[in-house]
């Protein structure tokens, strides 16, 4: 699964870093339940084969469903049966014999479907039950997490047709234990079953299910029964449905059918949207040495998904963010998404997590799935960025180098397993092993953990086994340091010089309750004209390494490879940046020293931003950009040119775009033909650069361009208009955001109220802060966000009012009056959140 925790991620920024209200935030405290130990759920029966008949209730939003489940017991003898069945209406339990069905003794209680067989079965002896159903998932009382946010299973999608602008659909989403809640199954990733699934909808749908298309019946009712059969076994957590008024456009590997469902509007974009897919299937067959392992692969675009997407066995389902046209696949793709799921299916799909406690056995392989695949397809720079954001995006959720554990033996929930550790770090603690064993043993140990464990289920022991009997080596210390233990090394790094010896001494500064780290460096020392290469081994908390030298070095490069999953904080100085920035270019350091001339704002850096104008990489363009010093003379008159020439013809639209943006922040009219230009461009980024340039050049101009865009680009500029609406917060402009607020549209939403709530603390009308703040509660609550947002949603109403408090203190009349009102509307929208 890509959580999309991501776009949550951008929420919380956008509500609550614009202003003063990040220095207020507390870390998430810690549950409290963290002594549970969470075993690996035991095996009394296993699932062998599922055979689902089911059609749909448009109206009532159920599901009736015919179950054929066939079992054995895994080892010792038993004469009882427990299924996860939630929130179900439970018809009829038989056991199926040659000669008709057997009734069956059971009880359904607590979302348990607990059933007495005929006889004692052992292992040896396999039983089928049958099972009539309806499934009500929209009766189900379920609770979801930060990355998956909700969690019941079957979802219909505007199934009255009542909503104009959103097509009818069905899909499911079974992770983690979501699948029970429209079949009966045992709901647990240890569990490994072949399946056949029919599903009887009106004919004008298309259907899409795992494994192959096998039949299609056409009945007398206008409806159609499609029968898709899967011959391998795999998870119940990866079966899948999807119903609706897809596009098929058919693409091939080897000659199995890759396949990608749309909506007809976006079906003409559909080769460039996936079309890398069967290059994709091709990369990661060679690499891993299996070739891709099922009978097709199928992604399918839905509606109102609760995550990112997701990694059903030959069906992937992706969040409506990757169905683009041509024009908005001008400014970006959601590639790293399609590699990530399509990894999963042989980390998670052929080869499982044996429990949720190892989720990192599937995510933080997708995830690393992700990094190398950019490097395959655009080159090193281009992997080493991925690895970078990666990197920063876990350090960005921890403080003092504390984080949980890898394999993740005590948690509160399942579904707190899926953070910024099992994604984001457990990929590049991948990246650093495959570093230290050099590419062809770690891509062979792949291979063996893969084909030892072949439709089965996985943990990290298996896989560390695997790299020990391809390398010859202990790989214990390894694993327990980064999979047993938590936290990561924040190294405070001295570099010194002095009697002909360079100097390094490293401390390792994080929580005493973090774990001392052993971490093999390569060190660049370049000196003289000349780099030399150490390689030094850090294992306590303090130690000091000295090297001959022949001269004052112009830079130590300390993790030439960047492979140290941790932080590190050291003295180089100015001139150490800017030799950096020119020798020694890997991605990190050419970001590294970009940031740290933006921060000391020095004019000497300066000259550095300039070259950074023509990096290759495009953020670093941008970044470049932002950094210029457009007031010094000398940079300006150097900058103008490339900046223009950067507006107009970048290929990267972020760079154009805030090239764009820079030109208009000097102020100079003579850019207001830039801006006119830029609004007529095909790029919806670079069209909104244009309008917040010309609001800046000429307002009046502006509002009138805006004016005259159509209403599609309008709607692509959500985040761009909210922003201009803050600097211009009328009573009038509310609007906007309001009807953004009611549609339900998660990604129109996360795209505008961190804007909305700016715009709120702008504008001076009471009635608007009344409604605003109503408009955001409904929208959180729409999206079952409060849990993950009413913490810091209080934090931010709390310090707003106190700001509205102080500056009625110095207001007089009607001013003040407005001001005390809006300062009491916030402080009890503050209040109200912190009973929930």
């Amino acid at each position: 699964m890509n959580k999309k925790i991501l776009t949550l991620g951008v929420l919380l920024v956008s509500v609550l870093t614009t202003g003063s209200v990040l220095a207020q935030q507390k870390p998430e405290e810690k549950p409290a339940n963290l002594s549970v130990y969470r075993v690996t759920a035991p095996k009394i029966n296993d699932l062998i084969h599922t055979k689902l008949d089911v059609s749909f209730d448009y109206a009532k939003r159920y599901l009736y469903g015919k179950e054929w489940v066939t079992l054995k017991p895994h080892f010792y003898p038993t004469d009882s049966l427990t299924l996860d069945a939630q929130g179900m209406d439970i018809k009829t339990v038989a056991l199926v014999g040659a000669k008709g069905n057997t009734p069956l003794k059971y009880s359904y209680n607590e979302n348990k479907l607990r059933i007495t067989l005929n006889k004692t079965y052992t292992n040896a002896e396999k039983f089928t039950v049958y099972i009539a159903y309806t499934a009500k998932p929209d009766e189900l009382k379920v609770k979801g997490s930060a990355a998956i946010t909700d969690a019941k299973g079957l979802y219909f999608i505007n199934p009255d047709g009542t909503d104009k602008k959103k097509p009818t659909q069905i899909w499911t989403q079974g992770e983690t234990e979501s699948s029970s809640a429209w079949f009966p199954t045992i709901d647990k990733p240890d569990q490994k079953t072949t399946q056949e699934i029919s599903m009887t909808v009106q004919s004008k749908y298309t259907t899409l299910s795992n494994g192959k298309l096998v039949s299609q019946k056409t009945n007398a009712n206008g409806t159609r029964t499609d029968t898709w059969k899967m011959d391998l076994p795999h998870s119940p957590y990866l079966f899948m449905m999807a119903v609706g008024a897809f596009k098929i456009t058919k693409d091939t590997y080897k000659g199995k059918e890759v396949n990608y469902y749309l909506e007809p509007k976006y079906s003409p974009y559909a080769k460039q949207i996936f079309g890398k897919t069967p290059d994709m299937m091709k990369f990661y067959s060679t690499i891993l040495g299996v070739d891709y392992p099922w009978n097709k692969y199928s992604q399918v675009v839905a509606r109102d998904y609760v995550s990112g997407a997701m990694e059903n066995t030959t069906a992937t389902l992706h969040g409506e963010h990757v169905q683009k046209t041509d024009r908005e696949l001008l400014d970006g793709n959601e590639e790293g998404t399609i590699a990530h799921e399509l990894f999963h299916q042989w980390f998670g799909d052929y080869v499982t997590a044996e429990s949720w406690s190892n989720l990192t056995m599937n995510e933080s392989f997708a995830t690393f799935g992700e990094v190398i695949w950019h490097g395959h397809d655009a080159g090193q720079d281009a992997e080493d960025k991925s690895r970078y954001e990666k990197l920063q995006s876990y350090i960005g959720s921890t403080k003092n180098g504390e984080s949980p554990v890898l394999a993740r033996f005590h948690y509160a929930d399942k579904e707190d397993m899926f953070d910024n550790v099992s994604y984001a770090k457990g990929s590049i603690i991948l990246y650093a092993m495959k570093n230290q064993m050099g590419d062809a043993a770690f891509y062979k140990g792949l291979n063996k953990y893969l084909t030892t464990n072949a439709l089965k289920n996985g943990e990290t022991h298996q896989l560390r086994l695997a790299m020990e009997d391809v390398t010859g080596k202990d790989w214990s210390p390894y694993f327990n340091q980064w999979y047993y233990n938590g936290g990561h090394p924040i190294l405070a790094v001295d570099f010194g010089y002095g009697n002909g010896k360079a100097t390094i001494k490293v401390k390792q500064t994080q929580d005493a309750s973090v774990q001392t780290f052993t971490l093999p460096v390569k060190v660049d020392i370049y000196v003289g004209g000349k780099k030399i290469r150490k390689e030094i081994v850090i294992d306590s908390r303090e130690q000091s390494f000295s090297f001959d030298v022949s001269a004052k070095p112009d830079l130590i490069d300390f993790d030439v490879d960047k492979i140290i999953v941790g932080e590190i904080n050291d003295n180089k100085v100015a001139e150490n940046y800017y030799f950096q920035y020119k020798n020694a270019p890997t991605y990190a350091n050419r970001i590294e020293a970009l940031q740290f001339i933006m921060q000391s704002k020095a004019k000497s850096g300066q000259q550095i931003l300039l070259l950074g104008l023509k990096d290759k990489s495009g953020d670093l363009r941008a970044l470049s950009i932002e950094g210029l010093n457009l007031e010094d003379a000398e940079i300006k008159a150097a900058a103008l040119p490339i900046l223009l020439q950067l507006a107009k013809t970048d290929k990267d639209t972020e760079v154009r775009a805030t090239a764009i943006s820079k030109l208009a922040a000097t102020g100079d009219v003579a850019y207001k033909a830039l801006m006119n230009e830029s609004i007529k461009d095909r790029s919806y980024k670079v069209i909104a650069a244009g309008i917040g340039g010309l609001a800046k050049l000429a307002p009046q101009e502006a509002s009138a361009a805006l004016a005259s865009l159509d209403q599609d680009t309008k709607d692509h500029m959500a985040s761009s208009i909210a922003t201009l609406y803050i600097s211009d917060p009328k009573d009038e402009n509310q609007a906007f955001y309001s009807d953004i607020m009611a549609t339900g549209d998660r990604n129109k939403i996360f795209a505008v109220i961190g804007q909305y709530f700016q715009y709120l603390k702008a504008n001076t009308n009471p009635a608007v802060t009344e409604k605003g703040l109503k408009d955001i509660s409904n929208a959180i609550e729409r999206l079952s966000l409060q849990k993950y947002l009413n913490k810091q949603l209080a934090l931010a109403y709390t310090a707003t009012a106190q700001g509205k408090s102080q500056q009625a203190a110095s207001a007089g009349g009607e001013a003040k009056a407005n001001l005390t009102k809006q300062a009491d509307l916030f402080k009890k929208a503050a209040v109200d959140l912190g009973k929930e």
